[in-house]
């Protein structure tokens, strides 16, 4: 299968979802989108740019064990 992301303005949603009703569950499945997914996008791109521009920061495995151990043993407690 193949997906698609659609917009449309909500006045036209029943019309939308009338015409994709008469394809079978086999040939269409529709899916609902996350709500947040638009501001994942943005900072997914923001940090993209960071990658291609050189300014992101990047950690080794021992270095993120101990980022996460501080930030556990801050909760433990």
């Amino acid at each position: 299968m193949e997906t698609i992301r659609l917009e449309f303005q909500p006045k036209i949603k029943a019309k939308i979802l009338e015409l994709l009703s008469s394809f079978s569950s086999d040939e269409l499945k529709i899916v609902q989108e996350d709500s947040d997914f638009d501001e994942n996008k943005r900072e997914l791109d923001i940090e993209l740019t960071k990658i291609k521009n050189g300014t992101a920061k990047f950690y080794t495995f021992e270095e993120l064990d101990l980022i996460l151990e501080e930030t556990i043993s801050k909760y433990e407690s």
